[in-house]
């Protein structure tokens, strides 16, 4: 009897201290340079500069020369989306940019916020900061961040922005939000040395919002903005109060994700899935595999040779509106494929799709847009962060037509700290601009959780 106890008491000793370690472990990271050339003599430069999103009329009459300019190619008979953008449909989504699209218009739409520029690592970094117009008395406003990926935008969140910073429940929180591009993407610089990856995009991050005075804060990503905002919560873990997701795909396999997927399909409730589950994940081969690489084509070439791909897209207009929107049809519903339009104007309008594609063009950000996933997937899936957990207060958001449904089960494989996890009643990949008022409410449920539990 002694030694059984002896032997549980070195057991349990055993499990607590590698618990215990674990929690323990924190994401390192180095100061670095990504400006041109070596860094001046001096300090850094820390001025926050106001930004405005501006256009010219030489800037339209090129895009309008190159459009004009475009060679179609007839899509093949009863193809719809299924070889890409169908080249039909783009004839007519082309044809209301050249006509009917009013860029002066989205730029006056951009700049309703206010946009700032700062230097952070040797290279201008763009964000906006919107603070709320009213505070309730005896509250203060809830600063959050807000993480594009791609190929997406800051703008992606202008339908969210409202919804958070003057919610109309005067029950609910008052948010203020700082939405920052990516280094590389839309109107931040790009980096000009190689290996500018999540964990550098996190720490940049991590440095604006102290630049802004915020000691602590919460933060929200999908798409890339998942992989950043999640090494954010690794680098400072007391730093982030909560973390918000809409896309957390599986991290490394474990025991109880293998188990789940042999056994899963036979017994669902064993591992908590429900009904609608064990349709998005089962079969296996067809539903996790055959779909991701119906998918991923894109992200071999861009984990590669980005260069290349890029530099044609950087010249074409209609080339680049095609590698983009694509992704806002098929990645909002797999379904969408077997329409002749996508579905695109299903849930997007025209003027909003092509404000993204504009700040792209504008800005000449493809190449550099698409060399993150050369810096992230071309090091290995085996970087540190993939082997840390999160222990900061999650919640996710898990939209029925995301690319990779993932279950509760593995989502807390990697956030041991999973508070909220939400099956939402519609939305893809892009959930913010697709949804917005639904992430609101979400990521309103999941900061007051977090906050009561504070108290």
């Amino acid at each position: 009897m002694f030694t059984e106890v002896l032997l549980a008491l070195v057991i349990g000793g055993l499990i607590f201290f590698l618990v215990q370690r674990s929690r323990s472990q924190v994401l390192k990271t180095e100061d670095g340079w990504w400006g041109a050339g070596a860094p001046p003599d001096g300090g850094e430069d820390v001025t926050i500069r106001p930004f405005k999103v501006t256009t010219s009329d030489e800037e339209l009459e090129d895009l309008y020369r190159r459009i004009d300019q475009t060679r179609p190619v007839a899509s093949l008979e009863d193809s719809q989306f299924h070889y890409g953008f169908n080249s039909h449909y783009l004839q007519r989504v082309v044809s209301y940019w050249r006509n009917d699209f009013d860029w002066r218009r989205q730029v006056d739409k951009l700049n309703q916020y206010p946009h700032f520029k700062t230097n952070i690592e040797g290279i201008d970094v763009h964000y906006l900061h919107v603070k709320p117009k009213k505070v309730p008395e005896g509250t203060t406003a809830v600063p959050l961040i807000l993480l594009h990926g791609w190929p997406g935008s800051f703008y992606e969140f202008y339908g969210l922005i409202p919804l958070l910073t003057e919610p109309a429940d005067p029950d609910d929180l008052v948010f203020e939000v700082v939405c920052p591009s990516i280094p590389g993407y839309g109107f931040s610089e790009a980096p000009h040395k190689k290996g500018f990856d999540s964990v550098c995009a996190a720490r940049v991050f991590h440095k604006l919002m102290k630049r802004l005075g915020f000691q602590q804060f919460y933060a929200h990503g999908g798409d890339w903005g998942w992989l950043v905002t999640t090494n954010m919560a690794q680098l400072e873990p007391k730093t982030v109060k909560g973390l918000h997701l809409n896309f957390a795909p599986p991290s490394k396999p474990g025991l109880p994700m293998i188990l789940s997927i042999m056994l899963g399909r036979h017994f669902p409730k064993l591992f908590g899935f429900t009904d609608i589950e064990i349709q998005r994940l089962f079969p296996c081969m067809e539903k996790l595999v055959v779909e991701s690489i119906k998918e991923s084509g894109y992200m071999n070439i861009q984990a590669t040779k980005p260069d290349t791909v890029g530099r044609g897209l950087n010249d074409s207009p209609v080339g680049l509106a095609a590698y983009i929107l694509e992704k806002f049809s098929t990645w909002t519903s797999h379904d969408f494929r077997d329409l002749e339009d996508g579905g695109l104007t299903r849930k997007f309008s025209l003027d909003d799709l092509l404000t993204n594609v504009m700040i792209y063009w504008t800005s000449g950000c493809i190449i550099s847009s698409m060399r993150f996933y050369k810096e992230n997937i071309g090091k290995g899936l085996n970087q540190p962060h993939t082997k840390i957990p999160v222990y900061v207060p999650t919640g996710l958001a898990s939209f029925p037509n995301e690319l990779i449904h993932t279950p509760k089960l593995w989502v807390q494989q990697k956030y041991c700290k999973l508070l909220t996890f939400t099956p939402m009643a519609r939305g893809g990949h892009f959930a913010a601009m697709e949804e917005p008022q639904l992430m609101a409410e979400d990521i309103q449920n999941f900061t007051k959780i977090v906050e009561k539990k504070k108290k």
